[in-house]
């Protein structure tokens, strides 16, 4: 027994119908009572069923336990204690499907509220705990999984999760697999999935990959595993990688020395003529881009206001922040950003300073992962007011100027070798030059000579190392932000050696002609442009007075302009560009601007 003295009361007084009453509430009976009900039970005193559990065809264990707590904790106990089912009269129920650890751990919790669930038998707690309906301990379990997941035990645990039907445990593991994918793919339980599993997971637009040749090697790799079981599955698999984002080289270099190809007609046959397809630079239908669910932010960098900034920035279109990174080793503007293998590089510029003005040819990388900037090979020449361009992988620094010397010229730069290779030139001498990458052809538009103001543009083919020129823009535009958007290459503000523009004009690659389309909410030149979701995004820049903070953002579904947000401060000659979220450990969060 216990004393109502020693426990938590709580007494209200008030008035009914002219008497006075009182109000008295225990806090802690309904712990007390299970409490001494669960004593009773460990003395096997005044139970009323005895729960009798087969682990094997000849040996079972038996639970003496009360129904009334039973049904308290478990909708199954209570259906079958009070829906006139035959186990309602039974004093000893039999019970099948669930280990007998299991069903002490389970009954205990009724009475409890507690349980202790160890790594190898969280599983088999979470099935009995499905069976018996009992969810908040399936949810317990549930949450314990997900933080298990690793590489190695992802695929497990999904599967596990599908076949008792818990939701929000597969939908995390999958989540988890998806961003993991290139660790996964090295696991045993990858070997392990049946072909229809492997399509399924390689089909997802989900997958996080720095490129599609990690999804190609996995699936060969799986095939590797069991090849003579596994050869007639290659052309469906090849089928579901996004093939048209691998590089012709690499495609190439696959025909040629993949074992598992040498001998597949109908595999080597659709591979060559995705080859011949973007050797070839056509437009391509192909399934949707990999996006993973990993935020994406806009990044950029450098810039100038008064001198020549170190800023590195990064702004979050869903919810509006700006968040301040790794500053730039030396202060640069006019320089440009792109994106390789989920790494941000600064390519070019120039530091404009109050003791002097440096032309650089510098590209640096900057790695979101641990908020760090690193040097690479060093371009053959400075190139201020800088175009670059993404083809197969490889950066490609488009004109430029070294003090009076307005560059012509064009290198390209390798990542994997950390080399610099000069290709063909241009056909005009071009600064201040806006470049676009579609179907692997490089476009360079308009820019400044030396003398003129240029309204030209011109197209780079890769394979043939030549440019060739192709319809001029209706405005003169240097310093214009450009970049490509679906199958359509925007020019965006500029100098046309007057003022300041605010046009926008679009060039189909298919016709070869350039139209206007609706204009900039501000007149801008040596902005920073960049695409997010199928948006296009101009931040900062200069209009004839002012160094613009302003960011709009162009919807060509609706053919208008929003000024979507404001930069932490006015500066032109940004470089842009969109990857992944910073490593949130890498930085202080105090550093949100």
């Amino acid at each position: 027994m216990y004393l109502a003295t020693e426990c938590k009361a709580q007494v209200t007084p008030s008035s009914k119908n002219g008497h006075r009453v009182f109000s008295y509430t225990l806090e802690n009976h309904t712990a007390q009572a299970f409490s001494i009900m669960n004593e009773l039970r460990q003395d096997k005193q005044l139970c009323d069923v005895t729960l009798r559990v087969k682990y094997n065809d000849l040996d079972a264990v038996d639970f003496m336990a009360h129904k009334i707590v039973l049904a308290s904790s478990s909708p199954v106990f209570r259906a079958m204690f009070t829906n006139g089912l035959k186990e309602c009269g039974m004093e000893v129920v039999p019970i099948e499907g669930i280990h007998p650890k299991v069903m002490q751990r389970l009954i205990e919790f009724s009475y409890t509220a507690s349980i202790s669930v160890g790594e190898k038998c969280v599983i088999h707690v979470m099935n009995g705990a499905v069976m018996y309906q009992i969810d908040s301990v399936v949810k317990a379990c549930c949450d314990f999984l997900v933080q298990q997941l690793d590489p190695s035990n992802a695929i497990g645990i999904a599967n596990f999760a599908e076949q008792i039907g818990c939701t929000e445990l597969h939908q995390k593991a999958r989540e988890y697999i998806y961003l993991n994918f290139s660790e996964v793919a090295k696991q045993e339980e990858f070997f392990n999935l049946t072909h229809c599993q492997l399509v399924t997971l390689i089909s997802r637009d989900e997958l996080n990959v720095r490129c599609e040749s990690e999804v190609f090697h996995a699936c060969i790799d799986w095939v590797k595993y069991d090849s003579e079981n596994r050869r007639p599955f290659v052309n469906a698999l090849l089928r579901a990688v996004r093939c048209h984002s691998l590089t012709p080289h690499f495609l190439q270099m696959q025909l040629q020395k993949c074992e598992i190809l040498m001998s597949d007609t109908q595999s080597k046959d659709y591979l060559s003529q995705i080859f011949q397809d973007l050797t070839l630079h056509k437009p391509t239908k192909v399934l949707s881009c990999r996006t993973p669910r990993v935020p994406q932010l806009i990044y950029t960098a450098g810039g100038y206001y008064r001198q020549s900034l170190s800023y590195l920035e990064a702004y979050n279109p869903c919810d509006g922040t700006w968040i301040r990174l790794k500053d730039l080793q030396v202060p640069r503007s006019g320089l440009a950003g792109c994106v390789i293998g989920g790494l941000f590089y600064a390519v070019g510029g120039r530091n404009n300073a109050p003791d002097g003005n440096m032309d650089s040819n510098a590209l640096d990388c900057y790695n979101p992962m641990n908020n760090q900037w690193s040097p690479c090979s060093s371009m053959s020449v400075p190139r201020n007011r800088i175009g670059v361009g993404v083809i197969d992988g490889m950066i490609y620094a488009v004109g430029g100027s070294h003090g009076c010397i307005h560059h012509n010229s064009v290198e390209r730069y390798d990542p994997e070798k950390d080399e610099w290779q000069l290709v063909a030139q241009m056909l005009r001498r071009r600064i201040g030059v806006g470049v676009a990458v579609i179907n692997r052809l490089l476009y360079a538009v308009g820019g400044f000579d030396g003398t003129c103001r240029l309204n030209s543009s011109e197209c780079y083919y890769p394979e043939k190392d030549e440019w060739k020129p192709i319809a001029s823009m209706n405005s003169v535009r240097s310093g214009a932000g450009v970049c490509a958007l679906e199958n359509c290459v925007y020019a965006m503000g500029g100098y046309d050696g007057t003022n300041q523009l605010n046009t926008v004009e679009r060039y189909n690659v298919e016709t070869d002609s350039w139209t206007y389309v609706a204009p900039m909410m501000h007149r801008r030149s040596a902005l920073g442009v960049t695409t997010y979701q199928g948006k296009i995004y101009v931040l900062g820049g200069y209009d004839g007075d002012t160094f613009l903070d302003s960011v709009e953002c162009y919807d060509p579904a609706m053919d208008c302009w929003t000024e979507v947000t404001k930069m932490t401060s006015g500066r032109s000659g940004v470089g842009v560009a969109v990857t992944m979220e910073p490593c949130r450990k890498q930085f202080n969060p105090c550093d949100k601007c």
